[in-house]
């Protein structure tokens, strides 16, 4: 169906606001200072610190394979494996 009326389609073209007027944005809270005073400590003798990679407990949390849960042979060639 043919309208009636010419559509008019507008382009609108993006114009940023000017520089200063729009506020910064805030600034990430820091951590209190008994809080920084105790990772460190907890740093200083080696202990596990929240958000930072730990291996001991990768370790400890990595799955464990039983003596003879896993073969180390391999199928017969073209078996469908």
């Amino acid at each position: 169906m043919t309208p009636i009326h010419p559509v008019e389609r507008r382009q609108r073209a993006f114009v940023p606001p000017p520089v200063g007027s729009m506020p910064s944005p805030p600034s990430p809270p820091q951590d209190p200072p008994i809080y920084r005073d105790l990772m460190r400590a907890w740093a200083d003798r080696g202990r596990t610190l929240p958000g930072r990679h730990d291996p001991e407990w990768v370790r400890l949390a990595a799955p464990q394979v039983m003596l003879g849960q896993f073969s180390g042979s391999r199928g017969p060639r073209g078996d469908g494996r």
